[in-house]
């Protein structure tokens, strides 16, 4: 068997979760390949909205089992939160959820790195949300980390104050004034660790290579998006993983030749959060309005996001990247109402049309060459088929899959799992 990855295309927020939970049912194992919990995967079913931030998005299902896979970085406190925030769905989480022992710890000193980091660069942040993704992710290259195995050593206090020790000489290397009180965020993480060794640890790469061979299907779930990927996003106004394809592979230990679907996940239009050039941004009164419309707000971190147009040129680009089969267009019921829509289908790039995404996007380098296109004023929220979608929708979509030369297969018109169209 293969195994199938989803995506995200663009700045995250895409709707992963949502297609995530409603493909679980073809799966027998959701794994989770990269990224924190400063990503959060929105879901929702029976009048019910439930936000993951660590947990693989097929926790919903009773036949699925969930990994958190060694690209991933986890948050025991984080973790702990959320399990608690599960226990009044009696979900058999000891059964239905286990870690690899290669993934990452985020320590209570990582995040105040994060913050002394960030409050150093003054207006250049990166937009950082003070996860402590960022610096896990630097220890681990750096090859300093700590990982879920090691909570299984006898000297796992030693190796925390080592590197907790460093940190702290760390933070006062920034020379900025935050206030923490690490004796009491350390008794929140070693009491969040003892919950976390309840659980069953893995090595998942042996783990996943027998699921493979006695059948099991099985589909790696991204967080974030391919434009925030570390290598190929816009740098350096990215994550600290790679969100892509390829990141599957070293996240989960899966060999590229065993990959299968590629699903590719994107909105009508387009958002991004925090810092970071945004060619499509609209700032006006109808970016104001996707936002409203859209509730464009960080499902972590309650921060608005930015709106714009769709942009074709780095669809195509995430699509090329990623090696997508299957397109996912998500919020199309948000642009119901618009008169006009805009789609970027190229960039004046320092006075030279071009089609791909060159090396630098910023504003005094890169406008957007749009095509207009007529709005639809329908409802979509209620609708259950393809042939009840407006025709202006329809052409919409269609034009997308003619420019990026990839099929649209669900098209999602609205937030619950039932909204979902299938093509």
């Amino acid at each position: 068997m293969t195994v199938d990855l989803l995506l995200g295309l663009q700045w995250g927020d895409e709707g992963k979760g949502k297609i995530v939970d409603v493909l679980t049912s073809r799966y027998d194992i959701i794994a989770r390949f990269q990224g924190g919990p400063n990503a959060g995967h929105t879901l929702e079913f029976d009048g019910i909205k439930h936000v993951l931030r660590t947990i693989p998005s097929g926790i919903f299902h009773k036949n699925s089992i969930n990994i958190i896979g060694n690209g991933v970085v986890i948050d025991p406190v984080v973790f702990q939160k959320e399990i608690e925030g599960l226990a009044k769905f009696n979900i058999d989480i000891k059964n239905k959820l286990i870690i690899s022992r290669k993934a990452h710890l985020i320590l209570p000193t990582h995040r105040l790195l994060d913050a002394a980091s960030e409050a150093s660069k003054g207006k250049a942040k990166i937009g950082s949300t003070l996860k402590g993704i960022g610096p896990t992710y630097m220890d681990k290259t750096g090859r300093n980390g700590l990982r879920i195995g090691d909570l299984e050593l006898d000297d796992f206090k030693d190796r925390y104050r080592n590197l907790a020790d460093k940190h702290e000489a760390m933070i006062k290397f920034y020379d900025v004034a935050i206030q923490y009180n690490l004796a009491e965020l350390e008794k929140e993480f070693f009491e969040a660790v003892a919950d976390l060794k309840k659980l069953t640890f893995i090595d998942s790469e042996e783990y996943l290579y027998q699921a493979q061979k006695s059948g099991k299907s099985i589909l790696a779930e991204g967080a974030q998006g391919s434009l925030l990927d570390v290598d190929f996003g816009t740098y350096p106004y990215v994550t600290s993983s790679n969100t892509t394809a390829a990141g599957a592979c070293t996240g989960l230990g899966i060999a590229p030749n065993q990959i299968g679907e590629v699903y590719g996940i994107f909105k009508a239009y387009t958002t991004r959060v925090g810092s970071g050039p945004f060619p499509t941004e609209l700032f006006d009164e109808v970016g104001a309005d996707m936002a409203r419309i859209g509730n464009e707000f960080g499902s972590v971190t309650g921060r608005q996001r930015r709106c714009g147009w769709l942009d074709l040129v780095a669809l195509k680009y995430a699509i090329r990247v990623n090696g997508v089969t299957q397109l996912m267009m998500m919020k199309g019921d948000v642009l119901s109402g618009f008169e006009k829509l805009q789609v970027c289908t190229a960039y004046n790039y320092k006075g030279e049309i071009i089609d791909h995404l060159p090396y630098n996007i910023e504003p005094e380098n890169v406008t957007p060459i749009y095509t207009e296109y007529s709005g639809w004023q329908a409802d979509l929220t209620g609708m259950t088929t393809y042939d009840e979608l407006p025709a202006e929708l329809k052409s919409y979509i269609e034009f997308i899959e003619k420019e990026v030369e990839v099929p649209i297969k669900i098209v999602s018109v609205g937030p619950d799992r039932k909204q979902t169209i299938m093509r």
